[in-house]
């Protein structure tokens, strides 16, 4: 069933209005899980790691531990892409005629905002637990990427949530004016029957039947 304006999206096909479109609660939301995601990856790719003399390698700050270095800036990576690609599916999804198409990339939004924000989480506590857990480092190894990494992990988690929160709302928005027009396409078609309390008429043969009432004879032979 297509339908214009449904899932918060206008009629299919009109105008695109930049303004409007930078306005969405939704692109709102996923520009600052972009931004976010940008500061994540880029403070641990660039910041997260030092040489160790001892070891004639680069090791990762956060206690040594390459994995804490690749999940953190792995999630903050995979974070900016998707965030970068729901805003470019927000450009297409008024041209969606489809409402099972609409529904598809709503759905995908709140399944994977939802997802992220939980990995966000993790990623925040597996930092900072590592991060916890460093020796002293040299006096010449910044520490301030580091701490920006954990701190906007921290805030992706409420970043992720926030677009969960939004796709709900627009999946709920969706799915009850789609039920309702269906709804009242039902009680249109049924109202066209007579109406049982005031159209109700004898059947056509009743009055032939009670005609004569005890003025009937029987016929001589």
């Amino acid at each position: 069933m297509d339908s214009a304006g449904a899932y918060g999206a206008g009629k299919a096909g009109g105008a695109f209005d930049p303004y409007t479109f930078i306005q969405r609660p939704q692109v709102m939301v996923k520009s600052v899980c972009l931004l976010f995601g940008i500061i994540v990856w880029g403070c641990i790719s660039s910041g997260g790691y030092m040489y160790d003399k001892k070891l004639d390698k680069e090791v990762c700050l956060y206690n040594r531990d390459a994995s804490a270095c690749t999940f953190g800036s792995g999630i903050g990576f995979l974070g900016l892409l998707a965030a970068g690609g729901f805003i470019a599916g927000e450009y297409f999804f008024t041209q969606m005629s489809s409402v099972k198409t609409r529904k598809h990339f709503v759905l995908g939004d709140l399944g994977f905002s939802g997802a992220w924000a939980f990995l966000y989480f993790i990623s925040f506590c597996y930092l900072a637990n590592q991060w916890s857990d460093m020796d002293a480092l040299p006096e010449d190894v910044g520490t301030g990427n580091v701490f920006a990494a954990i701190v906007f992990s921290f805030f992706s988690i409420f970043s992720w949530a926030g677009a969960a929160w939004f796709a709900y709302q627009r999946f709920k928005q969706g799915v009850d004016p789609a039920f309702a027009s269906t709804y009242e396409a039902d009680q249109a078609q049924y109202s066209s029957y007579p109406d049982a309390e005031g159209g109700y008429q004898e059947p056509p043969f009743s009055g032939n039947q009670n005609q004569g009432g005890g003025d009937y004879q029987a016929p001589a032979y």
